[in-house]
């Protein structure tokens, strides 16, 4: 099958380790293997340990292109993976994240700690103010990060988060059907406050 229309490219944020039930394994795999079966280019964090190396080994083993991008520091505690199509080494967290997000035209969180947390949240916030607008998805696996949902709405409703923006994130626990929707999502740019005559 083809890439997604638009989408040659979808950045993976996910967690270093495997998680509590092997439930989280499987679906990271099934995005792997959908992502290379599509043809889409898998970008994510560089790393060969937990959920991150599991959705890298899918990718390959499915005939996809892998690009990680690893800080040194992370490099240096001998955790790059070294059967990735091509491996950035750059010098911070914030350089990361930048790179990420330039090489990829779409972005999905799966489960994760707080780091994948953040790097899905600051890829929304740019998007949300415009500075980089992309489709974003949630691997929502097990209902992972139905809490997490249910802050954004608790957002909506005191009136800090546009529920504009809260509709345009894809929200699927199968990796396919995530990625259908992913396709056909259109993402949400432009004002972001709410109440300006109050400021």
């Amino acid at each position: 099958m083809d890439a997604l229309l638009g989408i040659n490219a979808v950045a993976v944020y996910c967690g270093s380790s495997p998680g509590a039930t092997p439930h989280y394994t499987e679906a990271v795999g099934r995005l792997g293997t959908e992502l290379g079966r599509r043809g889409i280019r898998l970008v994510y964090g560089g790393a060969r340990v937990g959920l991150m190396g599991v959705v890298a080994d899918a990718a390959l083993a499915a005939g996809g292109e892998v690009v990680g991008v690893l800080t040194e520091a992370l490099a240096d505690h001998e955790l790059a993976h070294e059967g990735l199509t091509s491996l950035e080494v750059v010098a911070t967290m914030h350089e990361r994240k930048a790179r990420m997000a330039d090489l990829a035209d779409a972005v999905v969180m799966a489960p994760g700690g707080i780091g994948t947390v953040e790097e899905f949240v600051e890829a929304l916030t740019w998007s949300q103010l415009g500075i980089d607008v992309k489709p974003c998805g949630i691997l929502n696996v097990d209902g992972y990060y139905d809490r997490l949902l249910e802050f954004f709405d608790h957002a909506v409703a005191e009136r800090f988060l546009r529920s504009t923006h809260l509709e345009a994130i894809v929200v699927d626990a199968d990796p396919v059907l995530l990625l259908d929707a992913l396709d056909r999502a259109a993402p949400v740019a432009g004002d972001k406050w709410l109440d300006r005559e109050a400021r």
